[in-house]
Formats: structure tokens, sequence, C-alpha cells
């Protein structure tokens, strides 16, 4: 079980220091002026989730329910030791 443990714990790292590398990969919510002026319709704003833009909020989402399954599975390993 020990080593199991470890190869989760090093896994549940690479899967931290992942996440953070995408979050900051990401380009910022804040529309500006363009949201008023309507630049949200173009081509590039309905495509969005076929860019890379929309592989990065993708790929955060797999992240991120991968560091919560760890870290209950871990939080659950340690308390039984």
């Amino acid at each position: 079980m020990d080593i199991l443990r470890i190869v989760l714990t090093i896994v549940y790292v690479i899967d931290c220091i992942a996440l953070t590398v995408i979050v900051l990969m990401q380009e910022g919510k804040d529309a500006g002026l363009g949201a008023i002026a309507g630049a949200a319709d173009t081509y590039w704003g309905q495509n969005k989730g076929r860019s890379m833009e929309g592989g990065l909020i993708k790929a955060t989402r797999v992240m991120v329910v991968i560091f919560f399954v760890l870290s209950v599975v871990l939080s659950m390993s340690f308390l039984t030791k």
C-alpha cells in the first residue's frame, strides 16, 4: 500500500504543477469594450471551443477533476494509516 500511496502522491504533485501551468496560460475573461460593441460575436468568439483557448479550458476541467479525486483518495489513505 505504501508504494501505491507514493505513486499517487507523485501523480498528485505532477497534476498540481500542470494545473498551475494550464491556468496561467489562459487568457483573462475581461472582454473590455469589445463586449459592448458586439465583438464577441465574431468567428473566433463563436468557435472558441475549437481553439487553443477552448482546449485549455477543457484541460483545466479534467485536471481539476483529477486533483479533487486524488485529494480525496490521498486523504482517505492517510487517515487509515
